[in-house]
């Protein structure tokens, strides 16, 4: 299932073990080399007295429209816990607000979202804003993973539209030529006197 970042926002996370809501998301901590959510700040009743505020996105069990379900609060962690996790936090990497380029340097706008999935939470396509001239065509962009070549600190390259577009048209101009075998062929009014005499 994809999920649209803007439903993380005061998401309800619930425990197995105490049988209903523990914690809300108030935020999210992405990895910006593997372009995927690695975990989630929380808060809640249960956070904060000995449990950390930090939710890694490996302890969910399971992601449904009524909440991500954990085991229980104990799957909270404090920033200092996991040693690769708090390099993440160090970057303060944040995917709204980048401007979206090509390789060719073509602004094509800005990211405000991007869909999750719910599996491994690898993040699948970005939500581009378009720039105001172009916004009258086409007001957003959904970008594709694999469209996607390189992050940075201040933008995000994808590969250029010119490929896309020659694609489009080669293939609208593609006449098929084959010969269907299971149908009478057309004969032209040469084959037809041929066939008179």
């Amino acid at each position: 299932m994809l999920i649209n970042s803007e439903s993380f926002n005061r998401f309800p996370i619930l425990s197995v073990h105490m049988g209903g809501r523990i914690a809300e998301v108030t935020g999210v901590i992405i990895d910006p080399d593997k372009l995927k959510v690695a975990a989630f700040y929380v808060d809640g009743p249960e956070v904060g007295r000995e449990a950390g505020n930090i939710l890694q996105s490996k302890d969910i069990r399971e992601y449904s429209s009524i909440g991500m379900i954990v085991d229980s609060s104990d799957e909270f962690i404090n920033e200092d816990d996991v040693v690769a996790l708090q390099k993440i936090i160090e970057i303060g990497f944040s995917l709204e607000g980048k401007t979206v380029e090509t390789r060719k340097g073509t602004r094509l706008g800005r990211v405000t979202g991007y869909t999750v999935d719910s599996e491994g939470f690898i993040i699948q396509q970005l939500v581009v804003r378009r720039p105001l001239l172009k916004s009258f065509v086409d007001p957003e962009l959904l970008i594709s993973r694999s469209e996607i070549v390189k992050v940075t600190d201040d933008k995000v390259v994808v590969r250029d539209e010119e490929s896309k577009i020659r694609k489009k048209a080669m293939t609208e101009d593609f006449v098929p030529n084959f010969v269907n075998p299971f149908r009478e062929p057309k004969l032209s009014t040469a084959d037809t006197k041929s066939l008179d005499e």
